[in-house]
């Protein structure tokens, strides 16, 4: 009981409560929409700062992410200070100490008070407001004596936050167009640019020989950016028939994804599910590493239950990605269960649940 007391005593001094009335301030139009504005565009910066600039790969990163969030953290500090510690207000009733100096002061018949040196009466919060420098709806409070420091931070922070997030929003669409219009002059699509790379990757892990050609580069920027933009605004072709390049099968790229797809199914592997995962994009009961490392994209993640069959085609330090292994009724049914999982709760399967052959020993066949 005794230690209860003092965490109330605490909790006492941290919080006053005989002020909790001002918590009122916020159900205006000025903070419903500074704050919203606030939230949205931090929101945002943060969002684009970890797609252009991850804070976890360079030291650079990290200084921009903390830069962004120290910017939020001071500009809610000096908003909400400016707002619920007030101007500071002239006691009702209030008289200067020396009778004779009543002489020099206005008398307010609201407060039924005299306004003290540098107070005014404030209409809007019906007191009389120590050094009163204007009513600010934004804030829906006065500006005055005891939150004039802290109005006056939030107006130098929230622009020089602002400058940051713009510069991280133009950084990322910048990045983002770069990216579209190299693509572009060459006549392929973001995919069609990852199927490439992975088809070196197979030519050269197999040592095939082989030399794959895009067969959509059309060997001149101008015809390849004449693909896509047009005076009319309706781009060349009828999408399913396209220009090829001289000397390519017109089906080479499908021809190379199908090889892609049967090179993923040999070099997969299967896993065994030895720890149930309830699906969520950042589990708290799967370690700190895996939580902090959890795969920035859309890609879904799946369930899984102890005793399940996983067969995972890529993968990170903490993180696979992979097709659950269906029953006969399901795969009829159409259906496929696949996407992110934590390395932690599946093992390595010692044989091979559809053959009974150890898994090394079948991938040698």
């Amino acid at each position: 009981m005794h230690l209860l007391s003092q965490k109330m005593v605490v909790l006492c001094s941290i919080i006053r409560f005989e002020n909790l009335h001002e918590l009122k301030r916020l159900c205006h139009w000025g903070p419903v929409v500074a704050i919203s504005v606030i939230i949205i565009c931090s929101t945002m910066a943060v969002i684009d700062s970890i797609l252009w600039y991850w804070p976890l790969d360079t030291p650079g990163g990290s200084i921009n992410f903390i830069m962004l969030i120290n910017w939020t953290v001071l500009i809610l500090y000096n908003y909400f200070n400016a707002m619920f510690v007030g101007p500071g207000y002239i006691p009702l009733g209030w008289k200067p100490e020396r009778t004779e100096d009543s002489k020099f002061l206005q008398f307010c018949r609201v407060c039924q008070g005299y306004k003290a040196a540098r107070a005014h009466h404030c209409r809007k919060c019906n007191r009389c407001v120590m050094k009163m420098d204007h009513h600010c709806p934004w804030i829906n409070n006065c500006c005055g004596h005891h939150n004039h420091a802290y109005f006056t931070l939030f107006l130098l922070l929230a622009p020089l936050g602002c400058i940051h997030a713009a510069f991280i929003f133009i950084m990322t669409m910048y990045t983002q167009l770069h990216d579209r219009m190299k693509v572009i002059l060459r006549n392929k699509t973001s995919i069609e640019s990852w199927i490439e790379e992975k088809a070196k990757d197979r030519i050269q892990y197999y040592q095939t020989g082989e030399h794959y050609i895009f067969p959509y580069d059309l060997g001149s920027k101008w015809a390849n950016f004449k693909q896509v933009f047009t005076w009319s605004g309706v781009p060349e072709g009828n999408g399913t028939d396209w220009l090829v390049k001289e000397g390519c099968h017109p089906y080479a790229l499908t021809i190379e994804q199908l090889k892609q797809k049967a090179d993923k199914r040999v070099r997969s592997v299967q896993y065994r599910v030895i720890e149930n995962y309830n699906g969520a994009c950042c589990p708290l009961t799967k370690g700190i590493r895996t939580f902090f490392t959890a795969p920035c994209t859309e890609e879904p993640r799946i369930k899984l239950c102890r005793g399940e069959v996983i067969l995972a085609t890529r993968g990170l330090k903490h993180w696979m990605y992979g097709d659950k292994i269906l029953n006969e009724e399901q795969v009829k049914a159409g259906i496929r269960i696949r996407g992110w999982f934590p390395r932690r709760c599946v093992e390595k399967c010692l044989y091979d649940t559809a053959t009974g052959q150890p898994a090394e020993e079948k991938k040698e066949q």
